[in-house]
């Protein structure tokens, strides 16, 4: 443990290479869904290496929220960005989904290829309920960070329940969050300040490389050409292959299909992955036929048990889309599948860098200002909510897997429980957990022939 000596100055600058090499590590390590994620990164960026402050983080942290798109991606993006200009948040974006897109693409050919293998289905069988402890933990982390005072806990309370009970969809939530922040910040401004305090953050972690008052880095100053330097290039990268594919497949080809409709899918991800995964299941499923309904099921919790987004889920969905059209043949199934995984991936994405490295500039100029910092305060604030009742879904579906009219899993049960102890007593890391877990689960299966 480092004494308190080492925290009297901030640490020393980071060098790109550097930082890639932390990525990485972090695209092959980020387990737990958004909200474990974002718990990891908190705890590396913030907390021991010390890269960037908590409010700072937060600040990011609050713009990622209100976009469409895996935020904790975006948020990796974001930071790659602030640190080393366009080329640290293509690195840090681009590194958080590839390794996830690789593991994808093998586990969905073994999948498809071989069939279920009891192995692997017992793995996963102590995966699940490893995860659920993991968005407890993370609930519990973020909550125990943004939840300053009663009038916050009582915006993660009504958002809780206006998702739990009510099915408000969740952009209704982040508006009606957001407007009571705008408020809340002229009527009591102190209630609605980002991260507690610049004293609380430099108790527990000490100066930061990026630290509350630094300055904004030139390159993450606010210009209209770059902007639209910015936009442009977006459009260009998405434009062009979808001409290409519409000039020289067809509209009607799978693969163009499959670009057209991943884009609608990206613009349409507020809340996360599970807000968008009913429309993914009906265009997927119902209308384009590139996978059945257990097929579906199956790659959802690939999507759970491997590192990056949930919403690479979308990478499953693209490979035995490819592989069972035999888009190419029926001698290069393969090489089908992983073309229309790298294409399903490639529109998903593509937004959620251009909603970054676009809209940056605009959110450091507001990390100081009130009149914007309140609403985002109180949109972290329901996202507590939100983030407690996906641990809920979770844990339903891992401990009552055929409803609650069926049997409660004892074992699942068991694990979920040790698997917390480890995370929240013990301060075990995610990658501990998950594998200890794995192993817990395939020995359950094994001995009880399930």
């Amino acid at each position: 443990m480092p004494s308190s000596a080492d925290h009297l100055a901030p640490p020393a600058a980071v060098s790109l290479g550097e930082a890639l090499r932390f990525w990485l590590k972090l695209g092959f390590i980020s387990f737990g869904g958004p909200a474990g994620q974002i718990a990891l990164m908190h705890q590396e960026l913030v907390e021991r290496r010390r890269w960037i402050s908590e409010r700072r983080f937060l600040h990011a942290l609050n713009y990622c929220m209100v976009l469409p798109g895996p935020e904790a991606q975006q948020l990796a993006t974001y930071i790659g960005w602030l640190m080393h200009r366009t080329a640290g948040g293509l690195v840090a974006g681009g590194l958080f989904v590839l390794p996830s897109l690789l593991l994808l693409i093998a586990l969905s050919w073994v999948y498809i290829a071989f069939g279920t293998q009891p192995l692997v289905a017992g793995l996963f069988y102590g995966i699940k309920p490893a995860v659920t402890a993991i968005v407890v933990q993370a609930a519990h982390r973020i909550g125990a960070r943004a939840l300053k005072n009663a009038t916050l806990w009582a915006i993660a309370a009504a958002a809780f329940v206006a998702l739990f009970a009510l099915n408000v969809p969740f952009p209704a939530i982040v508006l009606a969050a957001a407007a009571v922040g705008a408020v809340g910040g002229r009527i009591a401004p102190d209630t609605f300040r980002t991260g507690g305090g610049h004293g609380a953050a430099k108790t527990s972690a000490g100066p930061a490389l990026i630290d509350d008052d630094t300055p904004t880095p030139e390159h993450a100053r606010f210009r209209w050409p770059r902007l639209a330097r910015v936009l442009g290039a977006g459009a260009l990268l998405w434009s062009v292959p979808m001409a290409l594919l519409t000039t020289s497949l067809g509209w009607e080809h799978t693969l163009t299909r499959m670009g057209w409709f991943f884009t609608k899918a990206a613009l349409l991800t507020f809340g996360g992955a599970y807000a968008v995964l009913p429309y993914v299941w009906q265009g997927a499923v119902g209308h384009f036929g590139w996978l059945t309904p257990t097929q579906m099921i199956d790659g959802l919790a690939l999507g759970e048990t491997t590192p990056g987004p949930l919403i690479m889920v979308v990478a499953f969905v693209g490979f035995i889309g490819g592989y069972v059209k035999a888009l190419f043949g029926p001698d290069q199934l393969f090489l089908a599948g992983a073309a229309a995984a790298a294409l399903v991936t490639w529109f998903t994405f593509l937004p959620s860098f251009v909603f970054i490295l676009a809209g940056g500039p605009l959110v450091e100029s507001t990390h100081q200002n009130l009149k914007f910092t309140a609403p985002l305060t109180a949109i972290t604030a329901a996202v507590v909510g939100v983030v407690l009742n996906l641990a809920l879904f979770f844990g339903y579906h891992v401990l009552w897997p055929s409803g609650f009219g069926g049997r409660f899993d004892v074992v699942s049960a068991l694990i979920a429980a040790g698997a917390a102890v480890a995370l929240l007593r013990y301060q075990r890391s995610v990658v501990q957990v998950i594998a200890a877990c794995a192993v817990l689960g395939l020995i359950a299966r094994t001995v009880l022939g399930g």
